[in-house]
């Protein structure tokens, strides 16, 4: 057995792409999209024909409705190869606004469901920021799931167990590149690989503190750089995984087993912890690591989402 085939045995697989073409070949259970990842698929001469179409029937209506209903058709796309749920990200220009996120996600679920879709399918992906997080249970509280990203830390974690959130998405290789980077020439590969790295460190204290308070609140690692970091995970809730990664776990026959087990996270001796706004931001603040990767994701999403818009100007 291949080492991708040992990991679904005790993990649900995710592909992170827009490709969807590529998904058969890995059969994962479901997919996760970003604006990065669209973006980078309408470039391609296969997907082109999806802008087009879209900008074509939908030119007279605004631009944030037009990049809405282009994720949805690639969303819907995806769907139709994947037996799980798409998650579908609202623009990260809309992190610190609370209702503007909620309008978005809504409107996001009615153009699946204009299409067929069953609202399950779907998980709206917002960034965790305080006002994402807010966000993402009034949604919760509607019946719309979410999809926590550009979580980088145990107060985003926490904020999202809290919020009843449906799924998380901690990023373990940005984290490792932060300390990477940090670290410069003192880095030490070996030494903080596999458990001792720092994503994987940072995804192993969510889930246990998850499993040990008995929050429902799904962990999906994501992000990765290489397969250690990957099998060092292997038990986690779910795990999204490009597609270059799911070809290197599909060739390796190495023996695989799980790194997180919930019933040992439950005999952990864990404290409490619980935030409000104050201790929320005050904690995320504390965290140097945190704080830089999440301005810098979100800014990231927002420039793709700036290059989308172009190309759908001049489509």
């Amino acid at each position: 057995m291949n080492q991708l085939d040992a990991l679904k045995q005790f993990t649900t697989v995710v592909a992170d792409t827009g490709d969807f073409k590529q998904l058969a070949q890995f059969q994962p259970q479901d997919a996760t999209t970003n604006p990065s990842l669209i973006l980078k698929a309408v470039q391609k001469t296969e997907y082109a024909p999806l802008l087009t179409e879209t900008v074509d029937k939908f030119r007279d209506r605004p631009m944030d409705e037009i990049i809405d209903r282009l994720i949805v058709r690639f969303g819907r796309e995806i769907l139709a190869t994947i037996p799980g749920r798409v998650s579908t990200e609202v623009d990260a220009r809309l992190s610190f606004d609370t209702q503007a996120t909620i309008t978005r996600g809504e409107r996001i679920i009615e153009l699946y469901q204009a299409e067929g879709i069953h609202i399950d399918r779907v998980l709206i992906k917002v960034a965790a920021t305080w006002e994402g997080i807010q966000a993402a249970e009034k949604l919760e509280q509607r019946g719309i799931h979410t999809n926590l990203t550009l979580l980088f830390s145990f107060c985003q974690a926490v904020a999202c167990g809290q919020a009843k959130v449906q799924l998380i998405s901690p990023f373990v290789g940005r984290i490792y590149d932060w300390y990477k980077k940090q670290a410069g020439a003192q880095w030490d590969e070996a030494a903080r690989s596999g458990a001792n790295d720092p994503g994987v460190q940072s995804v192993a204290q969510i889930y246990h503190h998850y499993k040990h308070f008995g929050i429902a609140t799904e962990v999906m690692g994501a992000s990765f750089r290489n397969t250690g970091q990957i099998t060092a995970l292997a038990g986690c809730d779910l795990l999204t995984i490009a597609p270059d990664l799911l070809a290197q776990l599909a060739a390796s026959d190495a023996p695989l087993a799980p790194a997180l087990d919930a019933a040992a996270a439950k005999a952990m001796d864990l404290p409490a912890v619980n935030y409000d706004e104050a201790g929320f931001r005050y904690a995320l603040n504390e965290d140097a690591m945190a704080t830089e990767k999440l301005a810098e994701g979100i800014r990231g999403f927002a420039v793709d989402a700036i290059k989308l818009e172009k190309l759908i100007l001049s489509a």
